[in-house]
């Protein structure tokens, strides 16, 4: 006797399927159901109806216990790594991977940043940019005016800040005044020197510049030398 095949789609072999695991990250990523459910273009009852999947699949109920769940996909990368996990005695800190910034129009921090400052774009999804540091990634996020607070200062390292300033003048940036001594290393003979403007939103950004008898104490970040 034949058996018929069931209908629907075939059981996912991870136990949260790809949908679920997505959602399940923006939980962890801190996302509200609100929020989940508009960057996805869904309704929010779609949400609660994955969330409530999810619970009950991996035993852990509540967006807040969730948000703690530590589970991997299957197919993540993470998954041999877990098995040869360092002891927590060995953790060093890598160096900064990304900053982040809130800004008030995505569009206009995208021309700022890439075209007036000359960072290369990764790539812009909704009101999220993303863009390279030398290395460490910038990532800007546009928020409603009441959302929106200045974040921490970004100190963009160049070898001579006077014709990085003017540079940026050209380009329209507006400095609060001239490059100034911050700092200098009696030990050295180092002086480290920096200069201050805004970008659209009013987030504060910095020009520094180390300046000595050493010539390896200026290394630029390779993102902001004009």
């Amino acid at each position: 006797m034949t058996t018929r095949r069931g209908r629907g789609r075939p059981p996912h072999p991870d136990v949260l399927t790809p949908t679920e695991w997505r959602i399940l990250d923006a939980i962890r990523h801190g996302m509200t159901r609100r929020e989940i459910a508009r960057r996805r273009g869904t309704s929010l009852d779609a949400v609660r109806y994955h969330v409530a999947n999810i619970g009950a699949k991996v035993g852990v109920h509540g967006v807040r216990r969730l948000r703690h769940w530590p589970g991997v996909p299957l197919t993540s990368p993470r998954q041999p790594a877990l098995e040869t996990a360092m002891p927590p005695t060995d953790l060093r800190l890598g160096p900064l991977g990304q900053v982040s910034l809130y800004v008030r129009d995505v569009a206009a921090a995208e021309a700022f940043y890439r075209d007036t400052l000359g960072l290369a774009h990764h790539f812009t999804f909704g009101d999220l940019a993303f863009f390279d540091l030398g290395g460490t990634r910038l990532y800007v996020h546009a928020v409603d005016a009441e959302t929106w607070r200045p974040g921490s200062v970004l100190y963009f390292l160049v070898d001579d800040i006077a014709a990085a300033q003017q540079a940026l003048t050209g380009r329209g940036v507006r400095f609060s005044g001239a490059p100034h001594r911050i700092y200098t290393d009696e030990a050295t003979g180092v002086e480290e020197w920096m200069t201050f403007f805004e970008d659209p939103s009013g987030n504060q950004l910095a020009l520094m510049a180390r300046v000595g008898p050493s010539a390896d104490v200026n290394r630029t970040s390779g993102g902001a030398e004009a």
